[in-house]
């Protein structure tokens, strides 16, 4: 009789909880075409309208017009709106309502949640990158990288900075009073670090304390790094420090991925301020 109670109540697994977060955060978001547009959309039409504007013969090297420089950051962009601004306006927007009170007052295991958001941030991320690849190539002629080594630092590129973002985005998302003030506290910081690290000007014409100021955030190593994916290696002349310097993009991205996890240990809180 013990063994049949113990089957009966025993809790599921992490991996079933985690299933059905993924499959409530993908159903969520889908259903909020606000967060459709403004997360997955917003950089697709960015792309599209500046494409328009500087699609044309202006080169930003010999050989290396303007909008293949553009592609390159706006896919970096991108992939900070997934992440980084997707979460750090949504948590706070949950939590105000009480959901993750509720949340937190289950048997659900807690990580099951983080594991949702990932798989939901990867997703958009995706599917986001393959648009603007497809807009950029079908409309503006874009060359895409060819060769396995390019594609592989595509790949760790992508992922570190997706990495530092999620993390970043998660424990930025304790600053925001409530869900209402989240938007307009989370925008503005994403939009100031696009234009001060290389999406929508070439990054060497930006003045020297704006540059020095993007350094210190991961968006100027995820532009630069897809830079060097999108670009031919003459256009590396061009770049302040007169390289890609992979090396030092994969230690500052790998660096503020465990300041990230550092700061969401240390901030993220299931209760709203009100709640205590």
């Amino acid at each position: 009789m013990t063994t049949t109670a113990t089957r009966r109540t025993a809790l599921p697994s992490l991996g079933s909880v985690s299933k059905a977060r993924v499959r409530a955060e993908l159903l969520s978001f889908f259903r909020e075409k606000e967060a459709v547009v403004f997360v997955l959309l917003f950089p697709v039409i960015l792309l599209v309208v500046f494409g328009a504007v500087f699609g044309g013969n202006d080169e930003v090297a010999p050989g290396v017009p303007f909008i293949q420089y553009f592609v390159a950051g706006m896919i970096a962009a991108g992939l900070l709106s997934a992440s980084f601004q997707n979460l750090a306006i949504q948590i706070p927007i949950e939590r105000d309502t009480g959901y993750l009170k509720r949340l937190s007052g289950t048997p659900m295991p807690k990580a099951a949640y983080f594991i949702g958001k990932v798989v939901l941030v990867g997703f958009v991320a995706v599917v986001q990158t393959a648009l603007l690849m497809a807009i950029g190539v079908l409309l503006y002629d874009v060359v895409l990288p060819s060769g396995l080594e390019t594609w592989l630092n595509f790949a760790w590129i992508a992922l570190l900075g997706i990495t530092s973002c999620t993390l970043l985005g998660i424990a930025f998302s304790s600053i925001p009073k409530n869900g209402k003030s989240a938007p307009a506290i989370v925008s503005p910081v994403a939009i100031l670090l696009q234009f001060i690290s290389g999406v929508f000007f070439v990054f060497s014409q930006l003045p020297t304390w704006m540059q020095t100021m993007a350094a210190v955030f991961p968006l100027k190593w995820m532009t630069q790094g897809m830079r060097s994916v999108f670009l031919p290696d003459a256009a590396q002349a061009a770049e302040p420090a007169g390289s890609w310097e992979l090396g030092r993009i994969a230690v500052v991205l790998a660096v503020w991925c465990v300041v990230g996890l550092v700061l969401c240990l240390m901030t993220f809180r299931w209760r709203s301020r009100s709640d205590g």
